[in-house]
C-alpha cells in the first residue's frame, strides 16, 4: 500500500509540513493526529470538507483521528484571515454548536472502539489558571516571532488593530497540541493552510517542553482554478447541514463547477481511484458534463447519503428534462389566499430566494433571465395564473442555475 503522505500528495491535499523525512518515518506506524474545528456555527460547511476527507484517508491508512472541537478557543476567536474581531459567543451557544458538529462528523469517520475520538478543548481551557498558564506556556513564546505570523501582521495593519485577547489565540491552540500529546500521545496536527503559524507554535511547544517528536501538516484550501474560494453561493456558505443547504442545491453546486476545476474536486472531495479521477478530468467539451454528474453525485452521497444523492440527481434530470415532477427540487408552497393576494412572478422570485428584492426581480425579467414553465417572462407585471401550476406545480427559473417549483397547497 502506498504511504499515506504520497496518497495525500497525489490527490492534491498537502500544502506544507514540518520535518518531512521524520514525518514519513512516523507515519509508517499507527499515529494519533488531530484537526481542530471552530464551533462558531451549528453546522460544518464546505470549507471544513478538505480536512475531513484527509482525516478519512488517514484513518483508512491505520491512523487515529482526533476531531478537536474548539469549545474553549471559540470564546476568544481565531484572528487568521479576519479583519475584525469576531462576535463573542456564549458558552451555551458554543456547546450547542459542538453537539451539532459531533453528529455531522460521524458520517465521515468511524468512531467505534476508539478508532476516532471527538474532544472539546473547553474541557481544559475554560478552567486554566491565568498566572500558571502564562508562567508555564507563555514563557515559551517569543513576541517578536509571533508578530511575524501572517495572521497577526494582517490585523496589525487594520484600523482596529489586534486585541490582546486575540493575540493569545496562538498560545491556546499550541497548548491544545501539548494537552493532546499528554492525554492521547498525539504527534501530529493537521489543518487548513491558513493555520500554519498556529500549528508551528503547537509542534514547537511539544518538542521544547517534552523533547518529543511532534509535527504539523497543512492542507490546500478549496479554491477555484483562478484562486477564488469555492463554496460561496448566492444564499451564502455551502453548508453540510441539509436544513441550511438542501441536498438538491448542494448537488447542483458541484454539477455546475467550472470545467477546469472538475479533476481537482474529484481528487479532493471523493474517494474515487486516481486513475478514474484522471480519466474523468481529461474529458472535454460536452463530455465533461458526465464527469460533473459523477462529482455531484459522489460528493452529495458522502455528505447526505446515497438516497438524498439519488433524489437530487433525479430532480436535476426532471428539471433539465423540462418537468418538475420528481426529485428534491427546491419548492415553495403557497396557500390560495397567499397566491390571490400577490401572484406576481416578481414576488415569486423573491419568495423563492431566486432574487433578493422586487427591484432585483424586475431587473432579471427585463434582462430576459427569467422563465416560467420554460417560457420566457418579459413583462415585469406578469402574474402566475392557476393554469400555470399544472399537476406538479409551476417551474420558475432564473438564469442557468436558479430553479424553484411553486405549488398550491
Amino acid at each position: 500500500m502506498a504511504h499515506i503522505l504520497d496518497i495525500l500528495k497525489e490527490r492534491g491535499f498537502i500544502a506544507q509540513m514540518t520535518f518531512e523525512d521524520e514525518l514519513y518515518e512516523q507515519l509508517k506506524n499507527p499515529t494519533t493526529f488531530y484537526v481542530g474545528f471552530d464551533p462558531t456555527a451549528d453546522s460544518l460547511h464546505i470549507g471544513h470538507y478538505i480536512p475531513i476527507m484527509a482525516m478519512a484517508h488517514m484513518q483508512r491508512a491505520g491512523h487515529q483521528p482526533i476531531a478537536l472541537m474548539g469549545g474553549g478557543t471559540a470564546m476568544i476567536g481565531d484572528p487568521s484571515g479576519k479583519t475584525d474581531m469576531r462576535k463573542m459567543l456564549t458558552t451555551e451557544t458554543i456547546d450547542h454548536n459542538v453537539e451539532c458538529i459531533k453528529a455531522q462528523m460521524s458520517r465521515f469517520l468511524d468512531f467505534s472502539d476508539g478508532k476516532a475520538i471527538i474532544v472539546n478543548n473547553g474541557d481544559w481551557l475554560r478552567h486554566l489558571n491565568f498566572i500558571d498558564f502564562m508562567r508555564d506556556i507563555g514563557s515559551m513564546f517569543s513576541v517578536n516571532k509571533m508578530l511575524t505570523a501572517e495572521c497577526y501582521k494582517a490585523r496589525l495593519a487594520t484600523e482596529n488593530g489586534l486585541s490582546f485577547l486575540e493575540f493569545t489565540y496562538m498560545l491556546m491552540q499550541s497548548y491544545d497540541f501539548l494537552e493532546l500529546f499528554h492525554r492521547y500521545g498525539c504527534r501530529l496536527e493537521m489543518g487548513g493552510n491558513d493555520q500554519w503559524s498556529n500549528m508551528l507554535g503547537g509542534a514547537d511547544l511539544v518538542r521544547r517542553k517534552e523533547q518529543e517528536k511532534a509535527f504539523a501538516c497543512t492542507f490546500q484550501l478549496l479554491l477555484t482554478h483562478d484562486g477564488r474560494k469555492m463554496g460561496k453561493t448566492e444564499a451564502g456558505a455551502l453548508w453540510l447541514d441539509p436544513a441550511k443547504t438542501s441536498p438538491y442545491h448542494f448537488y447542483q453546486y458541484w454539477r455546475n463547477v467550472d470545467d477546469k476545476d472538475v479533476e481537482k474536486c474529484l481528487a479532493l472531495l471523493t474517494f474515487l481511484p486516481m486513475d478514474e479521477v484522471r480519466r474523468l478530468g481529461a474529458l472535454k467539451d460536452a463530455e465533461i458534463n458526465e464527469a460533473k454528474k459523477v462529482l455531484a453525485f459522489e460528493v452529495t452521497k458522502l455528505v447526505h447519503g446515497e438516497e438524498a444523492a439519488r433524489q437530487a440527481e433525479e430532480g436535476a434530470k426532471a428539471l433539465f428534462g423540462g418537468g418538475a415532477a420528481s426529485g428534491d427540487i427546491p419548492t415553495v408552497e403557497l396557500t390560495k389566499d397567499e397566491w390571490a393576494e400577490d401572484s406576481r412572478i416578481s414576488t415569486m422570485l423573491v419568495r423563492s430566494g431566486l432574487c433578493k428584492s422586487q427591484s432585483d426581480a424586475r431587473k432579471q425579467i427585463e434582462q430576459n433571465a427569467v422563465s416560467l414553465n420554460d417560457q420566457r417572462v418579459t413583462d415585469t407585471a406578469a402574474a402566475l395564473r392557476e393554469e400555470d401550476f399544472g399537476d406538479h406545480g409551476a417551474l420558475l427559473k432564473k438564469g442557468k442555475k436558479g430553479f424553484c417549483r411553486i405549488v398550491l397547497k
